[in-house]
């Protein structure tokens, strides 16, 4: 049951990415994930339901790039903390690209579904959580502050290079080195006084 679960979940995803809301249908996830008709209604009902299913896949999966990815889940030093950052941005705009699409429309259908708002609102306090007791251990006075700020800064990187304009940039998207630099300076801002004391 939890590897089709898993396999429906990665399959909405592909399919918000690929064809927006409203190319995510039960119909069209067992036909993309090559699972019998009706296996999607089976697991997740509702269209509420499936949406819900997807925002837990997709939570997952940020998850376990924390755990397990390239870089490290704790930052000790500004210079860490940058690193990680500027990492993790890369990699949702390269090999997570897909993901952040679909948290994209995700986001835009949960303002008009107010369980489906919910349930998006909480698993992003996850995320939330973590960036503040990341902040926190570089000496953050306000990290739940710096953390809103934090995100927004990163969600603002991501629409603009995936969605938005896109264009200042050398490559018309931000290179690693680029990122490394654009997070340094925003670090710095928040946690400068603190980096130097």
């Amino acid at each position: 049951m939890a590897d089709r679960m898993t396999l429906i979940g990665d399959t909405a995803i592909q399919l918000l990415a690929e064809r927006g809301m409203r190319g995510l249908t039960h119909r069209a996830v067992d036909e993309a994930s090559g699972l019998p008709a009706g296996s999607t209604s089976y697991y997740a009902r509702t269209r509420e339901a499936l949406l819900e299913l997807t925002v837990s896949r997709l939570l997952a999966l940020d998850q376990a790039d924390a755990a397990g990815g390239p870089f490290p889940t704790t930052a000790g030093t500004i210079d860490e903390l940058t690193e990680l950052i500027a990492r993790g941005l890369q990699q949702l705009l390269d090999g997570g690209r897909v993901r952040t699409l679909a948290r994209y429309e995700i986001a835009l259908e949960a303002m008009r579904r107010p369980t489906l708002r919910s349930y998006y609102d909480r698993a992003g306090k996850v995320l939330r959580r973590q960036a503040a007791t990341l902040l926190e251990q570089n000496g953050s006075p306000a990290p739940e502050r710096h953390a809103r700020a934090l995100i927004a800064w990163c969600d603002g990187i991501l629409f603009d290079s995936l969605a938005g304009a896109g264009g200042g940039w050398a490559s018309g998207r931000p290179t690693l080195a680029e990122l490394r630099r654009s997070t340094g300076e925003l670090l710095a801002g928040m946690l400068g006084s603190e980096q130097n004391s």
